[in-house]
């Protein structure tokens, strides 16, 4: 059945073999929101991405993207959403241009739909005339931002990023950063993202979940966080939440 709510993740479970990843896991994120899951290396946070990426299936649980089943309907929801690794690569021998092209060419349903795609992408890049030079000469940086630009171009109702600003440096983070905003800004879609960086989620999300050993341990706006726990940042406030022994990777 239909739904407005962009994500509604209900009691998630996983486990695999005796690590117990996730724990009865819960949240809901809105139309035109951008919202964080925080936690340190081993949270859960990727394997709550994966499993509304379809591509882990819950022990226990569901989440629905618009209505849509990600356990019972994975192929309806895979056209709502577009997904981002953390590790994900670059293909090396094309150029930046020939690699948004191709993600058109998969996904648009016209020629001129694929034209607006790479459109989009080539602006979110922001490589301007390096997108015309092989990705082998691009430094990870431009890699990642060509990537974002990817999973965004192809405008998804709800875009996945775990951990998007991973391993760049200020200037590229910042890059990235105002991308992800402008596109929110421009299309009104929902933003799912993972980080343990606290300057980056203050910047990007409008509510936060703190979360730990599996479970959420705390949710809310980044200054409702703040002052729930008489915190002057996101950190302080988190390891509040959680207890020193929780920490930040």
């Amino acid at each position: 059945m239909a739904s407005e709510t962009p994500l509604r993740v209900v009691g998630l479970e996983k486990r695999f073999g005796r690590i117990h990843a996730l724990r009865g896991v819960s949240f809901e994120v809105g139309v035109g929101e951008v919202f964080g899951l925080i936690g340190p290396n081993g949270a859960g946070k990727t394997t709550t991405l994966r499993i509304i990426a379809t591509l882990l299936k819950p022990d226990a649980g569901d989440a629905q993207i618009y209505g849509h089943s990600v356990t019972k309907e994975p192929e309806a929801v895979k056209r709502l959403i577009s997904y981002l690794p953390e590790e994900a690569g670059v293909y090396k021998n094309i150029t930046g241009m020939d690699f948004l092209r191709f993600t058109a060419e998969i996904y648009a349903s016209s020629r001129s739909e694929a034209e607006k795609m790479v459109e989009l992408g080539a602006r979110l890049s922001g490589l301007g005339a390096r997108l015309y030079e092989p990705a082998s000469t691009y430094s990870k940086g431009m890699k990642r931002r060509l990537l974002l630009a990817r999973t965004l171009m192809v405008r998804p109702r709800l875009a996945l990023l775990d951990e998007p600003t991973a391993g760049l440096d200020v200037y590229h983070a910042v890059e990235v950063r105002k991308a992800i905003k402008r596109y929110v800004s421009e299309t009104g879609a929902a933003v799912l993202l993972s980080s343990h960086n606290m300057l980056e989620v203050e910047y990007l999300c409008s509510r936060v979940a703190f979360m730990n050993e599996g479970i959420i341990v705390d949710s809310g706006s980044p200054d409702e966080m703040k002052s729930k726990y008489s915190a002057s940042n996101l950190e302080e406030a988190f390891i509040q939440a959680v207890g020193p022994q929780g920490g930040l990777a």
